[in-house]
């Protein structure tokens, strides 16, 4: 029994010695196989190992500023806007269309800018014709294309 104790502390010995002449034998198959296959991809670190990318904490001012309110409308439907232009067509029924220029800067250029928009408001009476300047009043939806209505005539054309 003493030399069936022996043999087998012999046998790890062999398998110990295996592996130190293994690696070279590997190592050279593994340089042209790491050449030839994909990249081994790096481990990601967990989210909670991760650099912190903060922002900077806004610094609360030390005066409180006031609520501006706007001024109350004059009647309940509220303030309505109101064109100056003039009209470029009456050929339909109670209907004229008002062409508003409007002239401003260019935000980044500072050239002048010549625009214009036509309107189709609602002439109930059918005072204003072709060359008047007016005055439109916005209001309710009235037809598909109508949202203004005439307020007055301020020059008629000559």
């Amino acid at each position: 029994m003493a030399e069936a104790a022996d043999e087998p502390p012999a046998e790890p010995e062999e398998p110990a010695a295996e592996p130190a002449g293994e690696p070279e034998a590997p190592a050279e198959e593994a340089a042209p196989a790491a050449q030839s296959g994909p990249k081994p991809k790096k481990k990601r670190l967990p989210r909670s190992e991760r650099p912190k990318r903060t922002r900077p904490k806004r610094v609360p001012s030390t005066e409180r500023k006031p609520i501006v309110r706007l001024e109350s409308p004059d009647h309940e439907r509220g303030r309505r806007q109101e064109r100056q232009g003039t009209v470029v067509s009456d050929a339909m029924e109670k209907t004229i269309v008002v062409r508003v220029d409007v002239v401003k800067a260019h935000p980044r250029y500072k050239k002048v800018v010549r625009r214009s928009v036509k309107f189709h408001a609602h002439d109930e009476s059918g005072q204003a014709k072709v060359g008047d300047v007016v005055r439109i009043v916005e209001t309710r939806p009235i037809s598909k294309t109508k949202r203004w209505r005439l307020a007055e005539v301020v020059e008629a054309a000559k």
